[in-house]
């Protein structure tokens, strides 16, 4: 099976020795996003809400770029600092799927996210 990494320069680069995304078997696995500005490298926003919005457009770009998109996730996983965020955080992530065709999904509560972020999501989605 043949792999490839994806970079999209809409998303943040990479902070650590990982890839954005890698395509490999007719799937993108999305490295977990965190709530960077691509250009900045600042963390956006106060509030869980703010943060996953920015966390979304990040996700978004990566698999725009591998051949993707929301339609065809597969699998989420969300991290939260804060378990009680997850209304809020629910509420701007199911904004991003198309009715009926949210993908299968795990929310965890996690001790610290990196740059003490709110919230950070992964995916895997089907490309084509």
């Amino acid at each position: 099976m043949e792999k490839k990494s994806v970079f999209s320069s809409k998303a943040p680069a990479p902070i650590g020795p990982y890839s954005q995304a890698v395509a490999a078997g007719g799937l993108l696995w999305c490295s977990g996003a965190i709530p960077l500005d691509p250009e900045t490298g600042h963390v956006v926003g106060e509030s869980a809400a703010e943060q996953t919005e920015q966390v979304m457009k990040n996700l978004e770009a990566v698999l725009t770029a591998g051949g993707s998109s929301f339609a065809q996730a597969v699998r989420c996983g969300i991290y939260l600092s804060d378990l009680t965020d997850f209304s809020a955080v629910n509420e701007v992530y199911g904004r991003h799927f198309p009715e009926g065709q949210a993908p299968a999904r795990s929310t965890i509560e996690v001790g610290r996210l990196p740059r003490d972020v709110k919230v950070e999501i992964d995916c895997v989605a089907v490309i084509g």
